[in-house]
C-alpha cells in the first residue's frame, strides 16, 4: 500500500501541471477544443516513441493489434475516461479560475467510490470518512483563495469538472475490469501487454480520437496559435504521458477495493502540487490559516489510507 500512495502521488504532482498550463492557454486566448484534442495528439507521437525504445516495431506492432481486435471497447473507455473526461475539464477553464477547476476536480476522490460501486465493489464505511477527509481538507485549501462564486462560474466552470470528475474514474476501470475478464457486458483482454501503463495509456488516446474528430468538425474551432500548440506538448508530455503512465501503473498493482480507492485518493496531492507550483512560479501569495488546515486533512486522509489497510465486506 505504501508503494502504490507513493506512485499516486507522484503522478498527482506532474498531473497538477495541467491546471496551470490550461489556464495560461485560456488566457492567452486559446479554444479549448484544441488545448484537449491537440494535447491526446502530441500524446499518441510520445507514446509512439516511448515504445519505439523499449521494444521497437514488434511492441509497436502488438500494441496496434490489440487495439484493433477491441478497438469498440477503447473506443468507449478512451473516448469517456480520457476524451470526455478532458474535454470537460479544457471547456471549464473559459469561465472559471483555476482555484475551482482544481478544487470541483478533485471531487473524483468521492466520485471514484461510486464508480467502483457501480462495478460491484464495497468497502468499509472507514474508507468513506478518509475520502471525505481528503475531499473536505481539498475544499478547505482552494475556498480560502476565493472571496464570490457567480451562478455562471458555477454552471460553465464547476459543472463540467463535477461531470468530468465521473469520467475519468470510469474510464479507468472499464480497464481494470476488461482486463480481469470478470465482468459479463465487458470483453476479457488478457493481453500481456497491458502490464505496461504506456500501452494502455496509447489504445486510451487512440480511442478517443473519434470524439476529438467529432468535436473539430462540430465546433470548427480558429486555428491555434504557435503557443497553444507548445504549451499542449507540455500538458501532454508532464501530465498526459507521465502522469497518466504512473497512475494507471499504480492502480494496476492494486488488488482489493480499498487499494484502488487509496490510489485515487492520492490524487487530491495536485492540489498541493499546484499551490506550491503557483507560489514559485506565479507569485501566489502563502496560504491562509485556513488554506494550511485544509493541508493537514488531506495528509490526515491519505495517512488513513496508508496506515489502516482494509478488507471488502
Amino acid at each position: 500500500m505504501v508503494r502504490l500512495l507513493l506512485l499516486g502521488i507522484l503522478s498527482g504532482a506532474f498531473f497538477s501541471t495541467t491546471f496551470l498550463l490550461n489556464e495560461a492557454m485560456s488566457l492567452g486566448g486559446g479554444h479549448w477544443v484544441w488545448s484537449a484534442s491537440l494535447r491526446y495528439g502530441f500524446m499518441v507521437l510520445f507514446l509512439v516513441a516511448v515504445l519505439w525504445f523499449k521494444g521497437g516495431a514488434a511492441l509497436l506492432k502488438g500494441t496496434w493489434a490489440l487495439f484493433l481486435a477491441h478497438w469498440r471497447f477503447w473506443v468507449l473507455a478512451g473516448g469517456v475516461g480520457f476524451g470526455g473526461f478532458y474535454a470537460l475539464i479544457c471547456f471549464s477553464a473559459k469561465s472559471a479560475p483555476g482555484w475551482v477547476i482544481a478544487s470541483t476536480w478533485q471531487f473524483t476522490v468521492v466520485a471514484s467510490l461510486f464508480v467502483l460501486m457501480l462495478f460491484g465493489q464495497r468497502f468499509p464505511k472507514r474508507v468513506w470518512f478518509f475520502s471525505a477527509l481528503v475531499f473536505v481538507g481539498v475544499l478547505l485549501v482552494n475556498l480560502s483563495h476565493t472571496q464570490s462564486i457567480t451562478a455562471q462560474t458555477l454552471l460553465l466552470g464547476a459543472l463540467p469538472v463535477f461531470i468530468a470528475a465521473f469520467c475519468y474514474p470510469f474510464g479507468n476501470q472499464l480497464v481494470w475490469e476488461a482486463s480481469r475478464g470478470k465482468h459479463a457486458h465487458l470483453p476479457h483482454i488478457s493481453s500481456p501487454l497491458l502490464a505496461n501503463a504506456f500501452v494502455k495509456v496509447l489504445v486510451m488516446s487512440m480511442g478517443s480520437f473519434p470524439l476529438w474528430a467529432v468535436l473539430i468538425l462540430s465546433v470548427q474551432p480558429p486555428m491555434p496559435s504557435g503557443a497553444q500548440v507548445f504549451q499542449t506538448a507540455l500538458v501532454a508530455l508532464f501530465s498526459g504521458v507521465v502522469a497518466t503512465s504512473i497512475f494507471l501503473f499504480a492502480r494496476s498493482l492494486a488488488h482489493t477495493p480499498s487499494e484502488l480507492a487509496g490510489v485515487d485518493a492520492s490524487q487530491s496531492s495536485q492540489v498541493v502540487f499546484a499551490l506550491l507550483g503557483g507560489m514559485v512560479f506565479l507569485d501566489s501569495p502563502l496560504p491562509s490559516m485556513v488554506a494550511f488546515a485544509g493541508l493537514g486533512l488531506i495528509g490526515l486522509g491519505l495517512f488513513c489510507f496508508l496506515f489502516f489497510r482494509q478488507k471488502v465486506v
